[in-house]
């Protein structure tokens, strides 16, 4: 998603419902360049409508696909930590407005970041 954003003078802001030390480990991982702030008691995903998914979306064929290609790859697999059926999502966000707000139904269902990237672009003019 940086990468998408690139050079537009847009900011991304990652939001997550882990601890902190955890969220700087992740951002550290994923070289993220913005703020990346901690929900632990995930209130903005209750403002938002950001819910939790039911076992068979968090288990779809896609899911279990991405994570079965991960292992052909080689990746190793660990258990989860954290609230596996805890879904994400996605915003634009001009002046403290949201503008436009993408909610998976499941894990692998997110906004391409181009996509994203272009809904910010647009909401920048």
């Amino acid at each position: 998603m940086q990468r998408a954003l690139l050079g537009s003078g847009i900011e991304l802001v990652t939001i997550g419902f882990s601890p902190p030390q955890a969220l700087l480990e992740l951002a550290a991982y994923l070289q993220l360049t913005g703020p990346v702030l901690a929900d632990e008691q995930r209130t903005l995903y209750q403002l938002l409508g950001v819910l939790r998914a039911p076992v068979w979306r968090v288990y779809s064929p896609g899911t279990l696909a991405f994570y079965a290609c991960a292992r052909l790859r080689g990746q190793p697999m660990t258990r989860p930590v954290e609230d596996t059926r805890q879904l994400g999502g996605d915003a634009v966000v001009v002046d403290g407005v949201i503008t436009r707000m993408w909610r998976p139904r499941s894990p692998n269902d997110r906004v391409a970041p181009e996509r994203l990237a272009a809904a910010a672009r647009k909401a920048q003019r």
